[in-house]
């Protein structure tokens, strides 16, 4: 029993140590890199333990334009959810798992078609996003764009 008590413990200390500084207790954050309506938006989305979470956005070229949402998932199952932007655009979504935290989705966007992925470098994002025609993603040191062929 004392054993077990040990075990318990180490694993949440472990986990509220590993966990990055914006997320709480038994909980993990993770970039997310979207395509709305042909735009490219970039942010962060808060993963709790019980399945439940929150995705914040905004407009790689107009940060003022924010969108914040909020999903559930299962391992088998994938996720679902909703989210709504400053402007009043609104999407709902569906995501598939990779790992427990990396996955890919798509969904509704108000102004054209949605294809999001989280938790991958742009890289690896890239088979994932459904980008406009003629259009790439381009990294530098400091920011992702979404630029001409």
């Amino acid at each position: 029993m004392n054993i077990r008590l040990i075990a318990l413990l180490a694993v949440c200390i472990g986990l509220a140590a590993a966990k990055p500084a914006a997320a709480g207790l038994l909980s993990a954050t993770g970039q997310v890199i979207a395509i709305l309506g042909g735009d490219l938006f970039v942010g962060e989305a808060e993963g709790h333990l019980n399945g439940a979470g929150t995705l914040t956005l905004h407009l790689q070229k107009d940060p003022a334009l924010t969108c914040i949402g909020k999903f559930t998932s299962s391992a088998a199952e994938g996720g679902i959810g909703q989210m709504q932007c400053s402007d009043g655009a609104t999407a709902t979504f569906h995501f598939q798992r990779l790992s427990v935290f990396r996955g890919y989705g798509t969904g509704d966007f108000s102004r054209g078609a949605m294809s999001f992925a989280y938790g991958l470098t742009a890289d690896e994002a890239g088979p994932y996003l459904k980008l406009p025609a003629g259009r790439k993603l381009s990294q530098t040191s400091t920011e992702l764009k979404l630029v001409d062929l």
